[in-house]
C-alpha cells in the first residue's frame, strides 16, 4: 500500500473541510467518515481543546510526585561516618578525626563503615590521638551524616540504609517499578472495561493511599510494600488523561500537544519538587505532601469528558457524537447532520469487522522483529533517563539544584521535539539524540566532579528527554490500528523493566565510580542501533491493517529524512507539500 503512495502533509485539514463542504452540498454521502474527520468539523484546536489541555495540569504534577518523591524520601548523604555517643560533646569534625580510621580508597579519605575500638572516656581524659594500630569494628550506634548535602531526615538516614544496607534504596526503587508493571495490567484492564476516567481516578487514589501508608513504615519490608502499591499508580495517573486530550485534538496538532504538555506541566512539577522537599523538612512530610493532593482526582469524572474512542468501542456511538457536538458548540462550529449520519453508518460497519489480537502481530516475522525493536528501544530510553536522574547524588554538587537543572531540560527538549520532529523525522532525531547522550555520558563519567559533571549530565538528560518523547509517539505510529492500544501498553511495560534495572546500574558506583555512566552510555548506543532498524513514520499515514504495517517495514530506508525527501520531490517537479514514496 505504501509503494508509490502519495502522502500530502499539511493538507489533512483542507481535505476534511472540503469533505464537510461536499456533504453540505449533498455529495459524497457514501464515503466513510472516521472519528478524526468528525472531530475536524467540530474544530481542530479551539477553546474546548485548550480548556481540556489545561485541565490535565494536576495529573502531570501527580505523575512527578509519584515518580520522584521516593528519591527525596530515601536519598542519603554520601558523606557519613559512625556515630560515637561518648563523643557527642565534640564537634562533628573532632569526632570524625578522633574515632574514624583513615581509608584512602574511599572518596572522602576516611572509613564510612568502621570506627576504632577504644575507651573513649579514657581517651578524652588523657588526650590520646588515634593510632592506626588500634582495632576497628563496624558501626555500633548508627551513623551521622553531613547535613549540608541532605539537610533533613530521610528514611535511609533514620534506618541506617548505608554500608552493608546501601543496596536498599535501589531495591526499594526496583520494587516500585515492579508495582508499575502490575499496575499497567490492572489499570489497563480497568481503562478498557470501565473507561479512561475511572482508570485515571483509581490510579491516583492508589497513589494517595500508598503515600499516606508509607509514613507508618518501620522497616525495609513495610516501606517496600508501600512503594510497590505506589508504583501501581505511576504513569497511569497521568497517561489516561494524556490520551484523553489526544483523542479530542485533530491529528495535525497531536505532535505539538504530545510534547508541550510535558514541556510545561511536567517540567514545572519536576523543577518545583526539590524545593517542596526542602520546605517539608522530613521524609514523612514529603510523603504526605506529595500523595494527599492526588485525592483531587476523585473529581475527574465531573470536570473531564470520557474518551470518545472508548465510547465508540463499547457501541455508545450516540454518546461519542454528543461529546463531539459539545466541542463544536464551545468552539462555535456547526457540524452538518449528514456528516454525523455518515459517521454513524461508517462506525457501525466498522464494528462488524473481526477483532484482532497482539498475537496476530507476533506471528508475522517482519512485524514481530519491528515490535521487539520498538520495545527494546523504548526500554533503553527509559533506563538511561532514570539512571541519569539517580546519578545526580554522586556528582558532588548541590543535590537539589542539580535535580532542578537536569529536570528543566524537559522544557527546551520537548519544545524542540514539538516543532522539529516532522522535519528531521523520528529516526533522524532519535539517532542524533542518542549520539549526544552517549558522548556526554562518557564525559560526565570522566570530567571533574562538581559543576562540570553536572553540566555534562544536563546535556545528556536533554538528549534522552527527546529520545523518550519521540519514542512514545513513534511506537503508536508504527503499530497497526487493531493492536495500537495493547501494543503501546506492552511497550510501556518494557520501559518499566528498564527502570527496574537502572537503580542497580547506579549502585555500581560503590565498586567503580565511573562505571554507572559508562554502562548508561553503552545502553544509549544500543538504543541508537535499535532506532536504525525501525521505519520512519514522519509524513506517512499510520498503518490501519497488519498488511499496511508490513508494507511500511518493507519500504523503509536506513536513512530517511523528511525534509530531504521534500527537496528531492521539489527537484522532480512535485509540490512542496507532497512526498513520493517508492520501494526502498
Amino acid at each position: 500500500m505504501y509503494k508509490n503512495k502519495m502522502v500530502t502533509i499539511g493538507k489533512d485539514s483542507e481535505n476534511k473541510l472540503d469533505k464537510t463542504e461536499d456533504i453540505k452540498d449533498g455529495a459524497n454521502l457514501n464515503e466513510n467518515v472516521d472519528y478524526d474527520e468528525l472531530l475536524s468539523a467540530a474544530g481542530e484546536f479551539g477553546p474546548y481543546q485548550v480548556m481540556l489541555f489545561l485541565s490535565t495540569f494536576p495529573f502531570y504534577i501527580f505523575c512527578v510526585f509519584s515518580y520522584f518523591s521516593q528519591l527525596f524520601m530515601t536519598e542519603v548523604s554520601t558523606n557519613h561516618w559512625c556515630w560515637i555517643p561518648e563523643l557527642e560533646n565534640l564537634t562533628d569534625i573532632e569526632r570524625r578525626k578522633l574515632a574514624i580510621p583513615l581509608d584512602l580508597d574511599t572518596r572522602f579519605g576516611y572509613s564510612q563503615c568502621k570506627s576504632y575500638i577504644a575507651n573513649w572516656s579514657e581517651i578524652l581524659e588523657t588526650g590520646q590521638m588515634p593510632n592506626a594500630t588500634w582495632s576497628t569494628q563496624a558501626c555500633q550506634y548508627g551513623w551521622e551524616f553531613n547535613r549540608s548535602e541532605i539537610p533533613y531526615p530521610t528514611i535511609s538516614s533514620e534506618l541506617g540504609w548505608v554500608c552493608d544496607k546501601n543496596s536498599y534504596q535501589a531495591t526499594a526503587q526496583s520494587i516500585f517499578f515492579t508495582g508499575s508493571i502490575v499496575g499497567g495490567f490492572v489499570i489497563g484492564w480497568v481503562a478498557d472495561r470501565f473507561g479512561r476516567l475511572p482508570a485515571a481516578t483509581l490510579s491516583n487514589m492508589i497513589g494517595c493511599v500508598a503515600g499516606i501508608l508509607s509514613i507508618f513504615a518501620q522497616n525495609f519490608i513495610q516501606f517496600s510494600l508501600c512503594r510497590f502499591i505506589m508504583g501501581m499508580s505511576y504513569d497511569n495517573c497521568m497517561m489516561m488523561t494524556y490520551l484523553l486530550v489526544l483523542e479530542y485534538v485533530a491529528p495535525k496538532y497531536r505532535s505539538i500537544i504530545t510534547n508541550l504538555s510535558f514541556a510545561i506541566f511536567y517540567t514545572l512539577g519536576a523543577t518545583a519538587l526539590p524545593w517542596i522537599a526542602l520546605a517539608c523538612g522530613h521524609w514523612k512530610t514529603i510523603s504526605l505532601a506529595t500523595s494527599i493532593p492526588m485525592a483531587i482526582s476523585i473529581l475527574t469524572p465531573f470536570v473531564m469528558p470520557e474518551s470518545p474512542r472508548w465510547l465508540i468501542s463499547k457501541g455508545r456511538i450516540n454518546d461519542a457524537v454528543d461529546k463531539v457536538l459539545t466541542i463544536a458548540r464551545i468552539n462555535k462550529k456547526e457540524i452538518p447532520s449528514k456528516l454525523i449520519e455518515q459517521f454513524k453508518n461508517s462506525t457501525l460497519n466498522a464494528k462488524k469487522e473481526e477483532s484482532t489480537s497482539i498475537l496476530v502481530l507476533l506471528k508475522r516475522p517482519k512485524l514481530r522483529i519491528m515490535f521487539i525493536c520498538i520495545c527494546l528501544e523504548y526500554m533503553c530510553c527509559l533506563a538511561v533517563f532514570d539512571a541519569l536522574i539517580r546519578s545526580i547524588g554522586g556528582l558532588q554538587f548541590d543535590f537539589f539544584l542539580s535535580f532542578t537543572l537536569v529536570s528543566f531540560t524537559e522544557l527546551p527538549s520537548s519544545v524542540i521535539v514539538s516543532f522539529v520532529i516532522d522535519i528531521t523525522g523520528r529516526k533522524g532525531m532519535s539517532i542524533i539524540s542518542f549520539i549526544i547522550c552517549f558522548i556526554f555520558c562518557i564525559a560526565t563519567a570522566f570530567v571533574s566532579n562538581g559543576l562540570p559533571s553536572v553540566l555534562c549530565a544536563v546535556v545528556s538528560r536533554f538528549a534522552i528527554n527527546m529520545c523518550a518523547n519521540i519514542g512514545m509517539q513513534w511506537a503508536a505510529e508504527m503499530l497497526p490500528t487493531p493492536v495500537r492500544g495493547s501494543g503501546s501498553s506492552i511497550v510501556h511495560i518494557f520501559s518499566y523493566i528498564g527502570i527496574v534495572i537502572s537503580p542497580y546500574i547506579v549502585y555500581l558506583e560503590n565498586y567503580i565510580t565511573w562505571l554507572p555512566l559508562v554502562v548508561v552510555a553503552v545502553i544509549a548506543l544500543i538504543g541508537l542501533l535499535l532506532a536504525l532498524a525501525l521505519p520512519e513514520t514522519a509524513g506517512i499515514d499510520m498503518p490501519q491493517t497488519f498488511d499496511e504495517a508490513e508494507e511500511l517495514i518493507s519500504n523503509q530506508k536506513l536513512i530517511d529524512i523528511p525534509f530531504l525527501r521534500k527537496k528531492e520531490n521539489n527537484s522532480s517537479g512535485h509540490a512542496s507539500t507532497t512526498f513520493q514514496f517508492g520501494t526502498a
